[in-house]
């Protein structure tokens, strides 16, 4: 017999669920930034005030780490300049970055960024976690490429890291 019952999660699970949380809403909310066209503030706003945490259309979402959430999406936007050209150079030749759907560009682009600017979060747990927020929206193929570009970008940043087994 499957035991359903929920464990009281400990403050690292919670942590980690309230981050995994955070990175879904942000790669939602670059993903609509790069399709409607919204601004950064508009999109906190939404996000903040109607999916971090709430219910949406029958779905309930965790409770996401806003700080972090925040964090991600703005450090996105500031940095896309130069994440860009490091997805161009880790994807498949023939196929740049425009030419991706929009939802894994915002998975790369949230991925990179993490992997630069967030020394706080081990390498792989980034990659895995994006990994995992790519699962949500395309199929294997694509997630495999996910795995593939933000593992060659960890490389670049974090070296030491990506180098162990």
């Amino acid at each position: 017999m499957v035991d359903n019952t929920k464990k009281p999660a400990g403050p690292a699970e919670k942590k980690a669920n309230r981050r995994g949380a955070a990175r879904l809403a942000a790669v939602q909310a670059l993903y609509q930034m790069d399709i409607a066209g919204a601004g950064i503030n508009d999109i906190f706003a939404e996000f903040e005030s109607h999916w971090l945490g709430n219910e949406v259309e029958g779905d309930t979402y965790l409770p996401a780490e806003a700080a972090f959430f925040r964090d991600v999406v703005s450090g996105v936007v500031r940095d896309q300049k130069k994440l860009d050209p490091l997805i161009d150079e880790a994807l498949s030749k023939g196929w740049p970055l425009k030419r991706i759907e929009a939802i894994l560009r915002a998975v790369l682009r949230a991925g990179a960024y993490e992997l630069e600017h967030r020394k706080d979060v081990p390498g792989r747990v980034v990659v895995s976690e994006y990994v995992d927020v790519a699962n949500a929206f395309v199929d294997r193929e694509e997630t495999g490429m996910v795995n593939a570009v933000l593992d060659q970008i960890g490389r670049q940043f974090r070296g030491d890291e990506f180098g162990r087994g």
